[in-house]
This record gives C-alpha cells, structure tokens and sequence, in this order.
C-alpha cells in the first residue's frame, strides 16, 4: 500500500527517511511529503497551498491509501480525508488531534518577520522531548524552517462527514491512549469524538518518534497499512 507520510511543523520529507528504510522491507511504498513553506523555499505557502499538495500526493496513489500525519500535519492528513474520503483508506495520526472547521491550523508560536521559526526546546522540555539526546536535538533544531504564516495561520475547511468514516489510528507518543481517551471523552477533540473507527496505539517515545523510535514506527504503520 502506498503509505503518505505528513509531517508537523519545521520539518521537510527527510524526516521521515529512518521510517522509510524500515517501512520498504515491509512491503510497502512510504511517500514522503515536502510541503511547500517547509523545504521548497517558499516563505509565501498558505495551508491552502499544503493541501494542495497533500491532495496531488493522493491523487497520484496507486489505488487506496493511508495518511499519516505527525503532530499539527494531523490536520492535513484529516484535510485528506475529508476531501478525498473514497481513496484514503486509513488514517495515521502521530502525536496530534485535527482542529476543526473554522480553527486556526498552527497558530502556535511567536510569529517574525512573517514566519514561525522553530521556538527552542524551552516549550517542549518534559515527556516530548525526554527521549532525545543533545545529538537529536541539535540535528532536529539545526533543519529547522520557519513556517509561513499563510500556513500558520491559516483557517481550517471541513466539508464532507464521510470523513468520519474513514477508520483512524491515533498513536500515542508523549501522551497516553488513557489520556487520549479522557481529552476525547471531555470533548476536547471533536472531530475524533465523531470517528466511526478509531482505535489508539501507544509508542514509547517523545513527540518525534520518527527520529527517536523509526523501526518501531514504521512497524506500527506497517500494522496499521496491513489492517486498511
């Protein structure tokens, strides 16, 4: 199956490579996605621009496929499904919920200069970052792209609740299935509340567990490709 891989903010497709390695031995195709403002030089991108791109990804597939999105691309690969729910088979979501129709998509950190550059590991100390060493850090930091603010800002558009019928695997890294659950349960995520099929997979890992934990997430997807 082709296997899309989505990731969060700062980050371009080569994050995925680890998880690419470990996924192909596995049968299956990863597709990792640049996404334009984060690898392609653009300090202009939109979200609309990156959903674009999320979607020609989709559409190029070989028949059905999974999407996987890590941290706020959870968003974007939801966007996927809500646009192109008869080709997604399955989504992945790593480490992050979709927001909902009319929020802001990453509105998250300080903004300069018309971008948002990576903030430091000051707001990540603790269970997200616990699991990586000053080498990760420094790599992780170093590669770092400020955002555009067209993405970070941007609004997010939901349309079709078929999207709701796409089964979703919610893995867990720097939070718990239990604590997932709770948030869900409290209304916090309303969109997975509405998930017709949602199941939650824990990973012991921090929140970039591509970097930290590749084979273990790449076998967890492969699972989750076997099960679409």
């Amino acid at each position: 199956m082709d296997i899309l891989l989505i990731a969060g903010l700062w980050l371009d497709g080569s994050a995925w490579d680890d998880v690419v390695s470990a996924l192909k031995p596995l049968g299956h195709r990863p597709v990792p996605i640049t996404l334009p403002g984060q690898g392609d030089g653009s300090a202009s991108a939109t979200l609309d621009d990156q959903v674009a791109a999320v979607l020609a990804a989709v559409d190029s597939a070989s028949g059905k496929l999974m999407v996987v999105g890590h941290s706020a691309a959870c968003t974007l690969a939801w966007l996927a499904a809500d646009a192109r729910p008869e080709q997604v088979a399955k989504i992945v979501l790593i480490g992050g919920f979709p927001s909902a129709d009319g929020e802001s998509y990453a509105d998250f950190f300080e903004l300069k200069d018309g971008v948002m550059p990576f903030p430091g590991w000051g707001p990540f100390e603790g269970p997200d970052s616990a699991d990586l060493d000053e080498e990760a850090r420094r790599i992780i930091a170093s590669a770092a792209i400020p955002v555009p603010e067209g993405v970070a800002k941007g609004v997010v558009r939901l349309a079709d609740e078929r999207r709701f019928d796409v089964p979703v695997v919610l893995v867990c890294p720097e939070f718990t299935p239990a604590q997932a659950k709770e948030w869900i349960d409290a209304g916090d995520v309303p969109e997975l509340a509405k998930a017709r099929h949602l199941d939650l997979v824990d990973i012991d890992s921090g929140h970039w567990p591509m970097v930290s934990k590749p084979i273990e997430l790449a076998r967890l997807l492969a699972a989750a490709a076997a099960e679409a």
